[in-house]
């Protein structure tokens, strides 16, 4: 982002989806490339489509154990007695010559012979007198148990497209057509830091009035689980210079800068002039619950997420709203998660144009899966994020859930990750 693509900063209340769509028409990704070791690239954006050098699999090969035989040569009743004229094991290759009449004894993922054009399970046949006795009334087919070369991934394929975060086998099809190396992008810097004099670190004495930081650590863990590398800035008085000079040096060396606390209309809510007083704030006040006052920005050309204060708040408006602004910046083509339709099994009322989120849990309903709402849905119940599965996702048009409704719900496994 820069000066010339800022968003509106007035103070009307911006749907969630229209702030998605400003996101996703002018973030652009910001990090470098990299060629990185296979076995370094899990969770890594990949930066080129990779194609495939080699076909696979290779070759034509067995799928079982068993004997590759002229498939004519299998009588449709009674027994088949064809003698063995050798055995072929995976990596190493038959060069004798097997001709119609005979049978080669077979293992699984050995080449296949010249001439033989199916395999019989070995469960299938009984060995004697070096000789396999195909059991009576068989029912085979041409080419059963036969892979044949490419059937999988053919050389020239492009396997897996730039964009894509990297899963265990995305590294494994990598793997199959041979890449000791891919190129990746560079993990975002994203610096992070609380603000407020009431909030103290873990495993210090409480002042009067004061609070244990959790928000900073959510959001590291957030952030670690989209690949970046974190740097904790730690916590930042309520001061209008003291925060405005820690986002300027945060800005020298990070791609982002993640905030909570300080982006409301507040006295002692100092962050939302900072960043405006060194770069812009494109919104910072969308229609949500929870998380009303959150703001993207810039500072200095480094762009800013600046999150509430209240801890599910937090957690919440970072999944929606900076989780597919951080996917842009890191590379990643597509960044909107999975909903899925589910039954509710409970009954809401809801402030039509506002989008809500609904901490819920996943029920046996009586035609399966349903999920219920957490009933205590304060904004401040941290312990809600750990025992519910995900969120329930209720548009601004919706003034109503009744039971057994069709709802939108977001695991958390899709956007914890």
């Amino acid at each position: 982002m820069n000066a010339a693509d800022r968003f509106s900063a007035d103070d009307r209340l911006m749907p969630v989806g229209e702030a998605l769509s400003i996101l996703a028409a002018r973030v652009v990704p910001v990090a470098g490339v990299e060629e990185v070791p296979l076995r370094d690239a899990l969770g890594r954006i990949l930066a080129a489509d990779v194609v495939a050098g080699v076909s696979v699999p290779p070759h034509d090969n067995s799928a079982v154990d068993g004997v590759a035989v002229f498939f004519e040569d299998v009588a449709a009743s009674g027994e088949t007695r064809l003698p063995l004229v050798g055995r072929v094991a995976a990596g190493h290759p038959f060069t004798g010559t097997v001709s119609p009449g005979q049978a080669l004894r077979i293992f699984t993922g050995a080449p296949m012979p010249a001439g033989p054009d199916t395999v019989v399970m070995q469960e299938d046949c009984r060995f004697e007198d070096g000789h396999a006795v195909i059991r009576a009334g068989l029912r085979l087919r041409r080419g059963d148990n036969r892979r044949h070369a490419g059937e999988d991934v053919k050389a020239g394929d492009v396997v897996l497209r730039a964009g894509i975060r990297l899963r265990p086998q995305d590294m494994g099809l990598a793997a199959a057509v041979g890449r000791p190396t891919l190129t990746l992008r560079r993990p975002l810097r994203a610096a992070v830091f609380s603000t407020g004099d009431e909030v103290r670190d873990p495993g210090t004495d409480l002042p009067p009035g004061g609070i244990y930081d959790s928000n900073r650590y959510s959001i590291t863990g957030l952030l670690s689980g989209l690949g970046c590398r974190v740097t904790d800035l730690g916590i930042l008085p309520d001061r209008f210079d003291a925060i405005r000079d820690a986002l300027a040096e945060a800005a020298t060396d990070h791609d982002l800068i993640v905030t909570s606390g300080g982006v409301s209309i507040g006295e002692e809510d100092h962050v939302k002039a900072a960043v405006a007083a060194q770069g812009g704030l494109h919104f910072w006040r969308l229609a949500i619950k929870p998380g009303r006052p959150v703001a993207l920005g810039e500072v200095r050309g480094v762009p800013f997420v600046g999150l509430p204060g209240n801890p599910v708040a937090v957690m919440v408006t970072f999944l929606l709203v900076a989780r597919p602004l951080i996917l842009r910046l890191a590379g990643v083509a597509a960044t909107e998660p999975h909903r899925y339709p589910v039954p509710a099994a409970f009954d809401y009322r809801k402030k039509p144009g506002r989008r809500e989120y609904l901490r819920g849990r996943l029920v046996a309903g009586e035609a399966g899966l349903a999920v219920d709402r957490f009933a205590a849905d304060g904004s401040g119940i941290l312990s809600s994020m750990t025992t519910t599965d995900g969120l329930i996702d209720l548009p601004e048009d919706l003034a109503e859930v009744k039971p057994g409704e069709t709802v939108d719900f977001l695991p958390f496994a899709e956007v914890m990750r």
